[in-house]
């Protein structure tokens, strides 16, 4: 299996996403992401959380797939949505 999970998805995305909210996502207690839509994310695009720590610019070398399930830019600021996620595959090492 590819770092992207099962290869049957064709729009993917890569997605730095800080420590404490990859932990959220990863526990189960997070199950939906806030982004500026400059991808025109679409429900089952499949996206790749990449950790990265801001105090040391760089990716700790965690990640985990998502597929998108569910999307809505309600209440949100100028080209933001909110799109529910499930995870598909953790490549946590």
């Amino acid at each position: 299996m590819s770092e992207w999970g099962e290869n049957v998805v064709e729009t993917k995305h890569e997605l730095k996403t800080w420590p404490e909210y990859f932990t959220a996502v990863a526990s189960g207690e997070k199950t939906f992401e806030i982004r500026k839509n400059d991808r025109n994310f679409q429900v089952g695009d499949r996206i790749k959380l990449v950790e990265y720590d801001p105090e040391k610019y760089e990716h700790t070398g965690r990640y985990m797939c998502a597929d998108i399930t569910y999307i809505t830019d309600f209440e949100q600021k100028d080209d933001y949505v909110v799109f529910g996620i499930k995870i598909k595959w953790d490549g946590r090492p």
